[in-house]
């Protein structure tokens, strides 16, 4: 088993998250974490024993909260909140996002402002070391007030009223029958308990947590299928020289240039190595600058995240021995913001990288390579059409990429009178993120097939191991076949980092 992820509500970085989300690493609670949420228990059950009115503790929620709930109600108040909350719809979210919520919400609790039992983290802790994962209907969060349906469904399962998925199930299987089989006793949720659980970034910030590594591993892959376009293009190195970089004092701009000089070094294929060429179009002579920016986008995602990992995003927080103080820490602006910018930059690369495939295939611009690299055009036609699926995907995105933030849709009866739709935009993000490792991964068969035309003439360093990394997935275009399979192969191995991995461990750019 992979070593377990030490958990203290302070400390917990983007890869240890991932560690746990998409590893399998288990968790474990810091004693230190578990003493301060025993400390914030404590100022609970005193303000309830003493009648204190305390938000989502003793009084309603949202546009209720200035009724009064008795004493002897307090915990019909936290159960009758998960049951109306849990109002999600829609397919279930992937098991590694709700992997994430379980996680963030953990270690948000660990902090011990939120004045829970310990027992309730333990739990969650449980669930992640078992690898069981709660139903999660993907929509339903207005991303403030925390993403309050499908935390909802999360506290649901603990209580053993909601569901779990389980492999070979085709829907979802009943939360007693999954608790009862690993022999774990459902939550009793006691005084503040709902609210708690309910109020939080979670899904959010798991979508931008996953977005970061996903995008981080996108761009290295456009850059690697941006220089064997280059090379099969027969593009001048000129454009990556550092001085330009140096000139505009754009690092991110740099940055992307030295990898490219790496990936291109040794090429035999630049007609301007030796003297004037002219100049290459934009999607071969911008790429410092394009895919600096998206660099960029990448940074301010990262900003967003970090410290959001370890935040305290429920309300009201047990900020004393006495105190509980009510505020908006739940709200998801700076995410939701985050969110909808990586989308944006992540179609950059999708739109870059279809300009890229279809100069490859148009005979009037691939720089005398034959017409849609077609082993024999007219009778075959070769990557005509793989270029179509590019371009049907960076129109989708071109939908998808409207920031989900810019209009805010008033709840509970305009208490919340404005809401970040953070959870759309991650879910956005993730559709735009995998419909782009299959742009970039048609980009890569088509500019690999180019490669071999220009033979006895050898690409870059880079190139050649990324054609080789197509060559192990993808067999050369001698005759038409359905190309559907070799470009799901390719994106996959783009998700998974593979391709990536493998030129790498060629050239370390």
């Amino acid at each position: 088993m992979p070593e377990a992820v030490a958990l203290d509500g302070r400390s917990l970085t983007l890869d240890a998250f991932l560690q746990v989300v998409r590893g399998g690493s288990p968790v474990e609670l810091a004693p230190a974490a578990l003493e301060r949420v025993r400390a914030s228990r404590q100022a609970v059950e005193r303000a309830v024993s003493a009648g204190r009115a305390v938000y989502g503790v003793t009084t309603g929620f949202g546009a209720l909260s200035s009724v009064t709930i008795p004493s002897d109600r307090v915990r019909d108040l936290q159960v009758a909140l998960v049951r109306s909350h849990a109002s999600g719809t829609g397919p279930p979210l992937p098991p590694e996002l709700v992997r994430g919520l379980l996680l963030l919400r953990l270690n948000s609790l660990a902090h011990g402002l939120s004045g829970v039992r310990p027992e309730l983290l333990q739990l969650l802790a449980e669930l992640l070391r078992r690898d069981l994962v709660p139903w999660v209907p993907e929509q339903g969060s207005v991303g403030a007030s925390g993403d309050l349906a499908p935390l909802a469904h999360v506290a649901l399962a603990l209580t053993g009223e909601g569901a779990f998925r389980a492999a070979g199930a085709p829907g979802p299987v009943p939360a007693r029958e999954v608790l009862g089989r690993e022999g774990l006793r459902p939550l009793e949720l006691e005084a503040k308990e709902g609210v708690a659980l309910l109020n939080g970034t979670a899904l959010m910030a798991s979508y931008l947590a996953l977005g970061v590594a996903d995008a981080r591993g996108l761009l290295d892959a456009a850059t690697i299928a941006g220089a064997l376009s280059t090379d099969a293009l027969l593009g001048s190195p000129q454009s990556f020289d550092d001085r330009l970089g140096e000139a505009r004092q754009a690092p991110h701009e740099r940055a992307v240039s030295a990898a490219l000089r790496a990936l291109l070094a040794t090429s035999e294929l630049s007609p301007g190595r030796s003297g004037w060429a002219g100049q290459d179009p934009y999607t071969l002579r911008c790429l410092p600058q394009v895919l600096g920016a998206v660099r960029l986008a990448i940074e301010f995602a990262e900003r967003v995240v970090g410290p959001e990992l370890n935040a305290v995003t429920d309300n009201p927080l047990v900020l004393g021995p006495e105190e509980f103080v009510s505020g908006g820490n739940f709200h998801g602006q700076s995410l939701a913001l985050a969110l909808d910018t990586l989308a944006l930059g992540v179609q950059y690369v999708a739109g870059f990288s279809e300009r890229r495939t279809s100069r490859l295939v148009h005979p009037a611009l691939n720089r005398g390579l034959p017409a849609f690299l077609a082993p024999e055009p007219g009778v075959t036609s070769g990557f005509m059409v793989p270029q179509y699926v590019a371009a049907a995907l960076v129109n989708e995105n071109a939908s998808l990429v409207h920031p989900a933030s810019a209009v805010s849709v008033p709840t509970s009866a305009d208490q919340e009178d404005y809401v970040s739709m953070g959870a759309w935009a991650g879910a956005k993000l993730a559709r735009v993120l995998a419909n782009t490792q299959r742009v970039v991964a048609i980009e890569w068969m088509v500019a690999g097939e180019a490669l071999e035309r220009r033979r006895p003439r050898q690409g870059g360093r880079g190139s050649e191991a990324a054609l080789r990394a197509l060559r192990a997935r993808v067999a050369p275009w001698t005759a038409d076949r359905s190309p559907a399979d070799d470009i799901a192969r390719l994106a996959e191995a783009i998700a998974t980092g593979a391709l990536v991995r493998e030129v790498r461990a060629t050239v370390p750019f």
